[in-house]
């Protein structure tokens, strides 16, 4: 049996999937990877993935979970059977997007976690999404679980992560992209782009939809990802 591996992203854990993995046939068997709170570069958790999950892998990331799981295929893409990719970039760290994660990562060894993640926050979901809403709160809950120094880990990480265009048009597993179209942290192009690369990718935009698009729109989340899963010829 293929195994499905989930990857969450930056300063998130398994419960950014608690409603995939709530919808998800049990004919599938199902897991979490947690190899970003315990490796300190992109290639390092893809690699971790694969030593840690044996066989045949779906892999399902988001964000810099997406970036980890293209960095997988790259490695071993005999044992990669299928992608899907929500809200993530193929492209490396621009100057300007380094600057501003160090200028973060500055405010977070200071102390200032909490205040950064109240004052961006919102940007993780679309600008129509009320802020008083219970999954904007469990986003925080869930960021703010994440040690200090992790949070600043994972982000050195991510400025350091390679660049996955080189490697896309090889990828010859069944791909899924999917995006929030008012993702601010991700931009709608960034996915266009991935799908653009990858050779018979689906590309999905979810409408009037950020960043965080597996707890703003669940049902449709898990609408694209369940019939992606059913017609995959493994």
């Amino acid at each position: 049996m293929h195994q499905l591996v989930f990857i969450p992203g930056l300063a998130t854990d398994a419960d950014m999937w608690q409603d995939q993995l709530a919808a998800v046939p049990s004919i599938w068997r199902t897991t979490v990877a947690d190899v970003l709170s315990r490796h300190s570069r992109i290639e390092d958790m893809a690699q971790a993935v694969l030593d840690e999950h044996p066989g045949e892998l779906l892999l399902c990331g988001a964000s810099m979970g997406g970036i980890i799981a293209m960095e997988a295929v790259h490695q071993a893409p005999q044992r990669v059977r299928a992608l899907a990719l929500l809200g993530t970039s193929a492209r490396p760290e621009l100057p300007h997007h380094r600057q501003q994660r160090e200028t973060a990562i500055q405010m977070v060894e200071a102390g200032r976690l909490a205040e950064f993640v109240r004052a961006t926050a919102a940007m993780a979901f679309s600008p129509t999404h009320p802020s008083d809403k219970a999954d904007l709160q469990r986003y925080k809950d869930m960021v703010l679980r994440t040690p200090p120094a992790l949070w600043v880990q994972q982000n050195r990480a991510l400025a350091d992560r390679p660049d996955a265009r080189l490697h896309l048009p090889a990828v010859r597993c069944p791909t899924l992209v999917l995006c929030g179209d008012k993702d601010l942290l991700t931009p709608p192009k960034l996915s266009e782009e991935i799908a653009s690369l990858v050779p018979g990718a689906e590309l999905h935009l979810l409408p009037r939809c950020g960043h965080m698009l597996t707890m703003e729109q669940p049902e449709e989340v898990n609408a694209l990802l369940l019939d992606w899963l059913a017609r995959l010829k493994l």
